[in-house]
């Protein structure tokens, strides 16, 4: 282990890839194949020699490190919006500097990824707000590009500032955790009153906090839900935390459901024609977004 505050490569960027983490949720939670036309659900996140010791330890890092105090802090830094200034497309251009090539569904970039969960979506006919956010969805991940650690960009998220459910990927881990035993944080509520509403819920920090708090100007509110809660696993597939819930999170989580499949099943080795799709897209931008986005 490092020296306090500071982190080694391993424990910056323990995954091969930096969608690795999906390889085990599409292990936990496998759906009908109805979304990816070209492949099987059994084909998805499939590795010669698959490893889950990467897995483990991403989820142990993230376990150890995503304390209320640690959310906190990263919220007053990067919600500042104070790194960059770009148009979309060049922000999409920044975010192509992620292609992994250790990725075994695509060797696409970032934007091709995006594009692919946006067709679908447009595909199925739901309305132009949500194809957009199918293309923003993983715009957080910039996080990354900021010098960020894979656990605290990507991950399955939950609550911060009380006691964490054993319905969470891998609950073990918390036990070092610094919030697991404190007095206030290891409760049922923590910090939180009964049936408080999502929105007054602090989540573990991460690439959905991020580019919800970047778009929450923009879209309607189930595709903000969208963007916020796609990784909340615990919640959206587990039914956990109810009691922090009110009526409009229960209203909203069918809106969660329906996106999630898009983001994990979406991807097929066929590129977008984005020389076909661009006027579309170009449209769909201005309509919704303003001409430079805040980083």
């Amino acid at each position: 282990m490092a020296a306090p505050g500071k982190f080694t490569e391993k424990e910056i960027n323990p995954l091969v890839s930096l969608d690795e983490w999906e390889e085990d949720v599409l292990q936990r939670y496998p759906d009908p194949d109805t979304i990816a036309k070209e492949k099987s659900k059994e084909e998805y996140r499939n590795y010669d020699e698959p490893s889950r010791d990467t897995v483990r330890e991403f989820y142990r890092l993230n376990h150890t490190h995503q304390t209320y105090e640690f959310v906190q802090q990263k919220r007053k830094d990067f919600l500042q919006f104070n790194r960059k200034e770009m148009t979309v497309w060049d922000a999409f251009n920044f975010l192509n500097q992620l292609v992994d090539d250790s990725d075994p569904d695509t060797d696409l970039d970032q934007f091709q990824h995006l594009l692919q969960a946006s067709e679908a979506i447009r595909a199925d006919r739901h309305p132009d707000w949500m194809v957009l956010t199918g293309l923003m969805h993983d715009m957080g991940k910039v996080l990354c590009l900021f010098g960020e650690p894979q656990w605290a960009v990507v991950g399955d998220t939950f609550p911060v500032g009380c006691a964490y459910s054993d319905k969470i990927v891998y609950p073990e881990f918390f036990k070092h955790n610094a919030d697991y035993s404190d007095p206030v944080y290891s409760t049922k509520y923590g910090v939180y009153a009964p049936n408080c509403g999502l929105r007054n819920v602090s989540m573990s920090w991460g690439h959905d906090e991020y580019v919800y708090q970047m778009l929450k100007d923009y879209l309607p509110e189930p595709g903000l839900y969208m963007l916020r809660y796609h990784s909340f696993y615990a919640w959206h597939r587990e039914g956990s935390y109810d009691h922090l819930l009110d009526d409009h999170d229960r209203e909203m989580l069918k809106w969660v459901k329906l996106f999630n499949p898009y983001d994990l099943y979406s991807k097929c080795p066929t590129p977008p024609d984005w020389k076909q799709l661009r006027p579309y897209y170009e449209d769909l931008v201005a309509k919704y977004l303003p001409s430079t986005i805040k980083f």
